[in-house]
């Protein structure tokens, strides 16, 4: 994997694309007149894609599939559905609320941690784990600095904090009862192909099964509830013993695990 610029970089382009091809220990090759097809051509160690810094925004470009960028898509919408003072199903099976904790152990575009990021306001805290260092990183540098027209979208983006790592670690490096919430959205274990934002996220996602340890773990890390966000005909909320919420939406529903009986 190799790092470059957008056309005609300025020195803060340039510094910002050296920092971040220093946290991903890939080279930083200067763009000149080169177009990223013709990198991806000469340079070998550029088959597992580039990252194309720009001024604003940054891109994840492979063979395999449309380029990775960081967008609200859906989540910006649902958000403003709450901010109308509609419902998100989501929201409904977290039970969250003003200053709750969530850690959101799937995060790929982090789209559920903003629309949590909104629910809980800004005395809650939001931590969402990625494993996939690229995505960690385009997601992480989005929140920061992408920018909608409703300022209380941006204000839930900024709060939500980005771990990289895989989830179990994650969860055994917590002490017991430290949030309120924990989530899950394996990727879909049936993946719902009409959604165009999951396409090129999965080219770089990394697959991370739930497992009964992480179901374990999100158990005694929970104060509240434990949430499974999947494809309607999943067995993993049979299997991990979650009681099982039908959503709205034709391709998901909810497993909600309560800690001990709490209701709200």
């Amino acid at each position: 994997m190799i790092v470059t610029t957008m056309e005609k970089p300025d020195a803060r382009v340039l510094a910002y694309a050296q920092r971040l091809a220093d946290e991903l220990a890939c080279p930083l090759v200067p763009r000149k007149r080169e177009t990223l097809a013709g990198l991806m051509r000469k340079r070998a160690d550029a088959a597992d894609g580039m990252l194309v810094v720009g001024r604003d925004a940054l891109r994840f470009v492979s063979d395999d599939g449309p380029p990775l960028f960081y967008h609200p898509s859906m989540a910006l919408v649902r958000a403003k559905r709450l901010l109308d003072g509609g419902a998100d199903a989501l929201v409904a099976a977290t039970g969250a609320a003003p200053g709750d904790a969530v850690l959101d152990c799937t995060a790929g575009l982090a789209s559920d941690a903003l629309v949590l990021a909104y629910a809980v306001g800004a005395e809650g805290r939001i931590t969402a784990v990625e494993a996939s260092r690229v995505l960690h990183l385009i997601v992480r540098e989005g929140l920061r600095h992408y920018r909608t027209e409703v300022d209380a979208v941006d204000e839930a983006m900024r709060r939500i904090r980005m771990v990289r790592g895989d989830h179990l670690s994650v969860l055994r490096g917590m002490p017991d009862r430290s949030v309120d919430i924990v989530t899950f959205d394996p990727m879909f274990s049936q993946p719902v192909l009409t959604s165009a934002s999951i396409r090129p996220l999965r080219a770089i996602a990394q697959d991370e099964p739930l497992t009964a340890e992480a179901v374990t773990e999100a158990r005694r890390v929970a104060r509240k509830r434990i949430v499974l966000k999947e494809h309607r005909d999943s067995e993993l909320f049979e299997r991990f013993g979650f009681d099982r919420v039908r959503s709205s939406y034709s391709a998901v529903d909810y497993g909600v695990i309560l800690i001990n009986d709490v209701k709200s």
